[in-house]
């Protein structure tokens, strides 16, 4: 997160980047995403709303809902993190042995899939698009 915009804490990055990954979604679900009570990630919301990078509206099937999103901006340094944190992490790798890259793929492979939080297939792949073979 370092040399992005401070007003974003690692958490609320957190949030960002579920709601990248869900899309729009409600509050509640977003607070289980991120294993804390509502009321704390409806403060957490109000802090991104207010920066402009959350939007949210009433859910048109449920009036008692609210809905959340990533406005532009909100995408904008989610993209923008992301791309940073890839170029360092594979600055990083490419530096190690063809036999540690591939050891490495195995082991987040097998943490991801163990964390249930992307399939083993997917994230093997997109590792290796990085060029992480």
């Amino acid at each position: 997160m370092a040399g992005t915009d401070e007003r974003v804490t690692l958490r609320q990055f957190r949030m960002l980047v579920l709601l990248a990954g869900k899309g729009e979604t409600n509050l509640v679900t977003l607070a289980e995403s991120l294993a804390v009570n509502p009321s704390t990630a409806l403060r957490m919301v109000d802090r991104l709303v207010d920066a402009g990078f959350v939007a949210r509206r009433v859910n048109p099937a449920s009036r008692r809902e609210v809905l959340l999103q990533l406005t532009q901006t909100g995408k904008q340094l989610v993209d923008a993190v992301t791309a940073r944190r890839r170029e360092e992490i594979s600055a990083v790798i490419a530096k190690m042995s063809e036999r540690d890259r591939a050891g490495l793929i195995r082991a987040l492979s097998a943490f991801a899939a163990a964390g249930r939080e992307y399939p083993a297939d997917e994230i093997e792949r997109d590792l290796v698009s990085l060029g992480w073979e």
